[in-house]
């Protein structure tokens, strides 16, 4: 103890409030407050499932992480160890000058490591040093799974020392450019599933974090960790598509080709169904995810030189290759052009999925980046019956899908998209759409057409939902208002 009672600083753990205490204090809005029209209509699960348990050793501290009494607190330094950053300088003046020395012995520690050293003066009993990646958007890939490796390994390295309680502070220094939404979302997931995995020893994780961070912390701490069902379901939309895999690392998809032990030796079907899985996971490229043409494909079942079971798993295959790049991508991007988002449910119950035309700026935007958005999102939602509402209001050329892709599309995404979409909801067509429309769901796909349901007005779709179970953009109201008059409640009715 010091004899000056510099200890009396320390921050006892113990008397904060866990993560699972903070939900609706202080006023705070939650997801679930802003997203209550979504919450009947979500019924497929999250990723993060709401877990009372881990939320309890979830501690979200705004101060110096050198102040808490946890049995370590976390440093982040550069690969010499002699880094000058507020987290490091606060951590060096408390602990005295034997860590510098400590850390001599150490010499250096590589990103994405994690060293251990005594916590000397410090209430806790060790710190646990690591290094943050240097951010470059070029490097974008290495830098997330430098990360990943910082806060993997510190969890590791805490239960391997029987240690009951972590204490974080920011490993991405504002030096190193590490993007903190980015570098929060990798933190989150990682911890989370660690805990999930392997946390029964940990009593407590804290994040300690400055006012700044907090905002982000605070803001991106539900989705990873909902604190009731509620919350869970109004956050699972605002989940970025990669989260990684079940460790929560990067998943990269070229590294994910798969080498049998015995290639073309496959013995029985359970082995048939095992490679076709771990094909599933090939790489992105060109020659990796290409199917082949479906039109030759059926004429070839025609002709009876494939059967249809075998271009069934093919398709399928492909499919998941789409699925996990999908998944592995980048798509922030298209996701905030809101051109495709889901809202409540229509009178019968099933999901409904809007798509808003006029927020799909062809010429700029990377439609493989469109495609892969759109199977991501639309993956989960179609295991079950849903519809889809298209506003083409005040669409121009540019808003305008070619045909083409389009039919790629539907070529790609998998049978339950077909089956369970029980109609699609065409709202202010133009003559020119129906058209099109008509000529495309005739001789360019097949199964769509009698779904196709063309809707003058808001009128219309609301005998098929109701308003409240719908969110439609301001300027489709204020046109439809303009041209078709003012909606009346009173004139809706039901199915």
């Amino acid at each position: 103890m010091d004899p000056l009672g510099a200890r009396s600083q320390f921050i006892d753990i113990q008397t904060l409030p866990t993560w699972q205490q903070q939900l609706g204090e202080d006023g705070e809005e939650t997801p679930q407050d802003q997203n209550d029209s979504l919450l009947s209509s979500q019924a497929f699960p999250s990723p993060f499932p709401f877990r009372p348990d881990i939320n309890r050793k979830i501690i979200l501290f705004t101060g110096d992480v050198a102040l808490l009494n946890c049995t370590a607190i976390v440093n982040t330094s550069n690969e010499s160890l002699n880094d000058k950053n507020p987290v490091s300088d606060s951590i060096h003046q408390l602990a005295g000058p034997e860590l510098r020395e400590d850390l001599l012995k150490l010499k250096a520690c590589r990103t994405g490591e994690a060293k251990l050293t005594k916590g000397f003066n410090l209430a806790a009993r060790f710190i646990i040093h690591t290094v943050g990646p240097k951010y470059k958007s070029k490097y974008r890939t290495a830098a997330e799974s430098s990360l990943y490796s910082c806060y993997r390994n510190i969890m590791q390295l805490a239960v391997e020392q029987s240690m009951t309680s972590v204490g974080f502070c920011v490993v991405t220094t504002t030096k190193r450019g590490y993007p903190l939404e980015d570098s929060t979302h990798i933190a989150f997931r990682t911890v989370r599933r660690f805990l999930e995995q392997h946390g029964n020893s940990i009593e407590a994780v804290v994040f300690a974090v400055s006012d700044t961070e907090e905002l982000v912390y605070r803001k991106l701490l539900p989705l990873y960790y909902p604190r009731s069902e509620q919350e869970e379901k109004a956050c699972l939309p605002l989940i970025p598509a990669d989260i990684g895999n079940s460790q929560g690392e990067p998943v990269v998809p070229e590294r994910q080709i798969r080498i049998a032990e015995k290639p073309g030796s496959l013995e029985d079907d359970s082995e048939q169904e095992s490679l076709e899985s771990d094909l599933g996971q090939v790489g992105t490229h060109a020659f990796a995810r290409m199917e082949g043409d479906v039109d030759k494909q059926r004429k070839l079942i025609l002709q009876g030189q494939i059967s249809e079971a075998t271009m069934q798993k093919q398709h399928q295959r492909n499919y998941n290759r789409w699925l996990c790049q999908a998944r592995a991508e980048d798509l922030s991007d298209i996701a905030a052009l809101k051109a495709l988002y889901q809202t409540g449910v229509d009178m019968c119950g099933r999901t409904v999925m809007v798509v808003v035309g006029r927020n799909i700026p062809v010429t700029l935007i990377d439609l493989e980046k469109a495609l892969l958005y759109f199977i991501h999102v639309m993956d989960h939602i179609t295991v079950k019956e849903y519809v889809m509402v298209y506003f083409h209001t005040l669409t121009g050329e540019h808003n305008h899908l070619d045909s083409n892709f389009l039919k790629n599309l539907y070529d790609i995404v998998d049978l339950k998209f077909k089956k369970n979409l029980k109609a699609f909801y065409f709202v202010h067509p133009t003559f020119r759409s129906k058209a099109s429309t008509w000529f495309f769901t005739t001789f360019s796909v097949s199964g769509i057409k009698d779904k196709v349901r063309y809707l003058d007005n808001l009128q219309q779709l609301f005998t098929c939902i109701k308003p409240e179970q719908i969110d439609i953009p301001p300027f489709v109201l204020e046109y439809d208002a303009r041209v078709n008059g003012p909606y009346h409640r009173s004139q809706s009715s039901g199915l």
